[in-house]
């Protein structure tokens, strides 16, 4: 008896090594894969320049116009789904009971909304563009953007709430403070690190998408000037550069990913640091 179960635990933790080295392996044959590709594309003409005449053939530009454009429409995003989502989850921890009915729909609605694919998050902005009347540009971009990741970042903050001692309230209380107080005051500053890693992740996740801006987004190759008009992405331009046939054309993409890639690991790398900087001042 004490054998098979020592040959099952065996099984399984062989079961999870061959899982993590998967997934691990997976993430450095991307990575070494798009460094490889792109790094001899990389310049500073490309990273300082915009598409000249004839850049999607081969001739001379840059993405600035892509790279200017995935950062304001990510920040932008980030930040509406932040003003939307931090009012969800403090009315959920801290005005509703947590076992309550109508607290447990809206966590299975955000959970159903996490799952939903990008591609419907941007057929749905196009429909809600053709309602409101406007053309696909840069304000369509990010209320689908804000969208597709509301349920990302609420749910992230909505668990990160859940950690926060039931004590802690029961405090804050005690000595004579609101609930919207206690949510500001107490609550805010206690889980500030973990909301902070969720705006970054949310980010990350907004300015790395392509199906939800392929048809709210638009395309220019002007730098974004204007909430009405169409954007640049740096996702369209990969998407854009590797399905043309010039291999020169296809290296840029790589390199355009390449500088996505980096974006990203700047951003992860940031979550980290700021986590461990601002977990000092939490409560024990």
């Amino acid at each position: 008896m004490i054998k098979r179960r020592k040959l099952v635990e065996l099984f399984f933790v062989s079961l999870m090594k061959v899982a993590t080295f998967i997934v691990v392996g997976s993430l450095f044959y991307i990575i070494i894969t798009i460094f490889i590709k792109g790094l001899p594309a990389i310049n500073l003409a490309m990273l300082i320049q915009t598409p000249k005449g004839g850049y999607y053939l081969g001739k001379e530009g840059g993405i600035l116009n892509a790279i200017l454009g995935s950062l304001l429409l990510g920040i932008s995003s980030s930040l509406l789904a932040l003003m939307i989502s931090l009012p969800i989850v403090f009315y959920l921890n801290i005005y509703l009971k947590k076992a309550s009915r109508f607290a447990l729909i809206i966590r299975f609605s955000f959970d159903v909304l996490f799952g939903i694919p990008s591609i419907v998050y941007g057929a749905f902005g196009f429909t809600l563009m053709m309602f409101m009347g406007i053309q696909a540009s840069l304000l369509a971009a990010i209320i689908t953007v804000a969208l597709l990741i509301l349920p990302i970042m609420t749910r992230s903050m909505d668990e990160i709430l859940k950690t926060v001692p039931f004590e802690l309230k029961e405090i804050s209380y005690a000595l004579g403070a609101t609930k919207l107080e206690t949510s500001l005051k107490v609550i805010l500053r206690q889980t500030f690190p973990g909301i902070l890693t969720a705006f970054l992740i949310s980010f990350g996740r907004g300015i790395s998408d392509a199906a939800s801006v392929l048809f709210t987004a638009g395309f220019t190759d002007l730098l974004p000037y204007s909430l009405f008009k169409p954007v640049a992405t740096l996702p369209l331009a990969i998407f854009f550069q590797l399905a043309t046939p010039f291999p020169e054309v296809q290296q840029r993409g790589y390199a355009a990913a390449l500088v996505l890639t980096i974006i990203i690991l700047i951003v992860s790398i940031g979550s980290r640091i700021s986590l461990k900087k601002f977990t000092r001042q939490v409560l024990k």
